[in-house]
């Protein structure tokens, strides 16, 4: 398992569905898997019945939990998945996004998600894509889906440094171009694909 990680807008999706396809034409049949809380989803049934977003719909108790169940559910789709087919699984977002955007918003309960994703393996390399918070906004205003508040992607950036697991991941310069960046990609996981 290859996980991609990082702040909204720094290239998660994009480059994860890139690497899956590069190596799959390498020779190493990988499948591309979304591991997100469905935040764009709730904000979106949030605004169509009048409220600012999916805490504001749900409420600060019950929305990281949903959050974090759905969450859930991805990854075990993730791993059952990638069980069955036995190809390597490229995954755009895991765990660890959990952990950071339940603490940048201050949400309680994070040592029962923690407890309760210990279930979960962690995956063989995890790739932090460190992306400025202000390059990171800039591409969340292109892509038009949603907004991200300057506060919150720096406080999503400092989350992911802050984590106990930060010291394994692999940092890659998420500020570059797309082919930049999936060069650094390629240099990381060349050693799995020779293996």
């Amino acid at each position: 398992m290859i996980a991609l990680v990082g702040v909204d807008g720094s290239g998660k999706s994009t480059q994860a569905r890139a690497l899956a396809d590069r190596l799959t034409a390498r020779g190493m049949p990988a499948s591309y898997f979304e591991n997100a809380g469905g935040r764009p989803l709730w904000n979106q049934l949030a605004r169509a019945l009048g409220r600012p977003d999916g805490v504001g719909l749900f409420g600060r108790t019950l929305y990281p939990v949903l959050e974090a169940t759905v969450r859930a559910l991805a990854m075990t789709r993730t791993l059952l998945a990638s069980r069955l087919t036995g190809r390597t699984a490229v995954l755009d977002r895991w765990a660890y996004c959990q952990y950071v955007v339940m603490a940048a918003r201050g949400d309680r309960g994070r040592r029962w998600v923690r407890a309760a994703y210990a279930l979960f393996p962690p995956p063989t390399v995890v790739c932090f894509l460190a992306t400025s918070p202000t390059v990171a906004q800039r591409r969340v205003l292109a892509r038009g889906i949603d907004t991200e508040e300057l506060a919150h992607l720096r406080a999503l950036d400092a989350g992911y440094r802050a984590l106990p697991e930060f010291a394994t991941f692999v940092v890659v310069d998420g500020d570059g171009d797309p082919d930049e960046v999936a060069a650094a990609l390629d240099r990381v996981v060349s050693p799995l694909v020779r293996r």
